[in-house]
């Protein structure tokens, strides 16, 4: 699959646009997956942005995901959120996933937050559980720097030895012992959807090292390494994989979970964000 238009004009317009809106530059950058959207709620002097109307920027149409870029100061530091975002199963061209954490980096930020709504591959997590993704396994066939590359966004091979940053990921642990949240580490398997896999290939999964699985979040961390742009993610674990729980999935369970979870992981977030960029 090859390059569209120039991706470094797209960010461009997309940024104009939104320091034309709010004078607000964020400091850290936060992606918030199935159900996590209300976390932005907590932003103080919120500016927020519809993504139809901001240039180039994808839209998404999943339920549970708004479609708002807010910034705001939460911890006390300025920060963007996206409420939701787009994923390959609608059809979406692969920068397309990377676009948004592209343009969180081009609006300032120094740090990026992913965050999912993810299946328990591994029998150790339950639902409601919080996972920090210490690596990931891109198993969706896609991949955000296919195509030319343009070497004002990052280098053609990007190192990928540490996807998710160490200092960071230390000090989200740091912080969920200071308030007492369980966080365990695991690692993320990101597929391509939008079924959810079946038992077969939940025991795959497993047998090459996953602990959780869901259908986004690799591109974006593959697009914020090749920017330089560290980045720490947070799995909820909205169920138990296919074959584990003994029951159908569905994404009303995925954003039920999410809305149980949301204090918990702002409260871990709100503490977290500060410390990012100190």
């Amino acid at each position: 699959m090859t390059r569209r238009a120039d991706e470094n004009i797209r960010l461009s317009y997309a940024a104009a646009f939104v320091r034309g809106r709010t004078d607000l530059r964020p400091d850290v950058g936060l992606v918030l997956g199935s159900g996590l959207s209300a976390i932005a709620d907590r932003f103080e002097g919120a500016v927020a942005i519809p993504y139809a109307e901001i240039p180039e920027f994808p839209v998404t149409r999943v339920e549970g995901h708004p479609g708002r870029l807010v910034l705001g100061r939460f911890g006390g530091v300025v920060a963007a959120a996206m409420q939701g975002r787009v994923h390959a199963y609608e059809g979406r061209h692969p920068e397309d996933l990377a676009f948004g954490v592209r343009l969180l980096a081009r609006l300032g930020s120094r740090a990026l937050v992913l965050t999912n709504a993810a299946g328990a591959v591994n029998p150790a997590h339950a639902p409601g559980d919080l996972v920090r993704i210490q690596d990931h396994l891109n198993l969706s066939g896609s991949n955000p720097l296919t195509g030319r590359n343009d070497e004002r966004l990052g280098p053609r091979f990007p190192d990928m030895s540490e996807p998710y940053d160490r200092r960071l990921g230390a000090l989200l642990e740091a912080c969920a012992a200071r308030l007492a949240i369980p966080l365990s580490a695991g690692v993320y398997a990101g597929v391509a959807g939008p079924s959810y896999e079946t038992p077969a290939e939940i025991r795959m999964l497993r047998m090459l090292g996953a602990d959780l699985v869901g259908m986004s979040t690799v591109q974006e961390a593959i697009a914020a390494r090749h920017l330089g742009v560290p980045v720490a993610a947070v799995s909820l674990v909205a169920n138990l994989a296919a074959g584990l729980g003994g029951r159908p999935l569905s994404h009303a369970e995925v954003l039920t979970a999410g809305e149980a979870a949301r204090e918990r992981l702002s409260k871990l977030l709100e503490c977290f964000v500060p410390e990012a960029v100190r």
